[in-house]
């Protein structure tokens, strides 16, 4: 049990896709404007993230070689679709929100790197608990960002009226803000970590 939770807190402190390996940046920037949107791209990327994983070390040694690529792409296309059905209709608000990022996990670097340096080399059990690890630290490291932005942008925190928004300073909203506020968080993260 003790490996599964080192693997766990590897994805969410050493090896955390946002603010130490920089990966996903475009979603990262573009998802974040608020905490839910940020919130939402995570736990969207987690679930993809488990079921290819499992899915990945169960047929790792099935898999040619030479078609490993496009066969782990197939793989994490299935369940972002499924994940696309499901949140088309049981939560079209968040799947208006994110848009065309949904379907842009299929590319994410932080999936494909996670099947071909984790899953395809370990057993079913560790590959799900890369993926929750992983998906975790992503998803604090959406959320946290969307939350700075937000409510430097619009004085909210998932909504709820912090400060009045005429005081925001719009460009936390805009993508610059995505930029200076990832560079201040990133910046916070290794200074915790020294």
């Amino acid at each position: 049990m003790k490996e599964y939770i080192n693997i766990i807190r590897n994805g969410i402190i050493n090896e955390n896709p946002t603010f130490v390996l920089m990966l996903g940046m475009c979603p990262t920037l573009a998802t974040t404007t608020s905490a839910m949107n940020g919130m939402s791209m995570g736990l969207a990327t987690l679930f993809v993230l488990i079921c290819s994983n499992l899915v990945i070390s169960l047929i790792k040694n099935i898999t040619p070689d030479m078609i490993r690529i496009p066969v782990f792409i197939a793989v994490i296309a299935t369940f972002v679709t499924i994940l696309q059905m499901v949140m088309q209709a049981y939560l079209p608000a968040v799947y208006e929100s994110l848009g065309l990022f949904i379907p842009l996990i299929v590319v994410n670097c932080i999936i494909l790197g996670r099947a071909e340096a984790f899953a395809s080399k370990n057993g079913p059990l560790p590959s799900i608990f890369d993926g929750i690890g992983i998906g975790l630290g992503f998803t604090i490291g959406l959320t946290t960002l969307g939350i700075c932005r937000e409510f430097l942008g619009t004085g909210k925190i998932f909504d709820m009226v912090i400060f009045p928004e005429q005081y925001g300073m719009l460009l936390f909203v805009l993508a610059p803000g995505a930029f200076i506020t990832l560079g201040f968080l990133v910046a916070i993260v290794n200074k915790l970590k020294k």
